[in-house]
């Protein structure tokens, strides 16, 4: 079974029947921690630009793209080069490279000190103006499916809103190379692994690899249609919730031979909470599994376990 098996949940009910919205949005979650979403309502133009110059980047010379390394930023910001991030638990580096835009800040703001600026392409023509227009898109969408939850968890749909409405959200856009020559033994484009935020947003990628571990033990294909997004829970949703909401393990296969020359690009968006929100565990699921902890303090935990701290 592969995953598009799920029934999409239609944004369209979303302003007509917005208590089923949440009920079939939320069931999926409990479930499989995992949803699939359509007639997102976001713009084709400005995805469609947003992939455009995401390919020019990642085809620049290995030197260029190195000018955009941000050195002891956790890659939080800017460049991450190849082989750098190894999944939580795993030894051996991912097969791929990526860029990560997050959100702007005015000048003096408090998060400052530990939400960094973003970096300004300056070899791609629109890559910027191209990026904040998709972050904006897909944090709204984000805001959006947060009121459903929130809803199918019994709280007020805007329980989420101020917790992330300044929230350290990062868009990230990947490439993962064609799988050349020799290859490190268990190396694979991305480990397996939870997300460490609230949700991820993903678009379709053009290429498979795509899969999700179900309770069943099995690992199961990912494929978002086109005009979808595949919607997962991440850790810090799934502490809050004392996992009755699982957080999604994942991982991204290497490709079939016939397939390994060809790259393969994503764009996930991951919706974080504000720096100083307390993650802690609301009362449901039985006796908390978690411990509070600062979604700051969460973020830079999990950067040193993937190695990028």
């Amino acid at each position: 079974m592969t995953v598009s098996a799920i029934p999409p949940v239609s944004m369209k009910s979303y302003d007509t029947d917005f208590d089923g919205f949440a009920a079939e949005l939320g069931g999926w979650f409990t479930r499989t921690g995992f949803a699939v979403v359509g007639d997102h309502g976001m713009d084709q133009g400005v995805i469609d630009r947003a992939l455009e110059v995401t390919k020019a980047f990642f085809a620049l010379p290995p030197e260029i793209k190195r000018t955009y390394l941000v050195p002891g930023g956790g890659g939080q910001r800017g460049y991450t080069a190849f082989g750098v991030e190894t999944a939580k638990d795993h030894t051996v580096a991912d097969l791929k490279e990526f860029w990560h835009t997050g959100r702007s800040l005015a000048p003096g703001h408090r998060y400052e000190p530990v939400m960094p600026p973003n970096l300004s392409v300056t070899h791609i023509e629109g890559f910027d103006a191209a990026m904040q227009a998709f972050y904006a898109q897909l944090d709204g969408l984000g805001v959006r499916i947060l009121r459903a939850v929130a809803h199918h968890l019994g709280l007020p749909p805007d329980w989420f809103t101020p917790k992330v409405a300044e929230g350290n959200s990062v868009l990230r856009l990947l490439h993962y190379p064609p799988v050349t020559g020799e290859v490190t033994p268990g190396a694979v484009r991305a480990g397996a692994h939870g997300d460490i935020n609230v949700i991820t947003l993903l678009l379709g990628a053009e290429e498979p690899g795509l899969q999700l571990l179900g309770r069943d033990g099995d690992w199961h294909d990912v494929v978002a249609p086109q005009g979808h997004v595949a919607i997962n829970v991440g850790d810090m949703l799934s502490r809050l919730t004392n996992d009755v909401l699982p957080s999604t393990i994942h991982r991204v296969v290497n490709p079939a031979p016939e397939r390994m020359r060809i790259a393969r690009y994503s764009t996930p968006f991951f919706l974080h909470f504000a720096p100083d929100v307390l993650v802690e565990t609301l009362p449901m699921g039985g006796a908390p599994k978690h411990p509070p902890i600062t979604a700051h303090a969460f973020l830079e935990q999990r950067l040193r376990e993937i190695k990028l701290a």
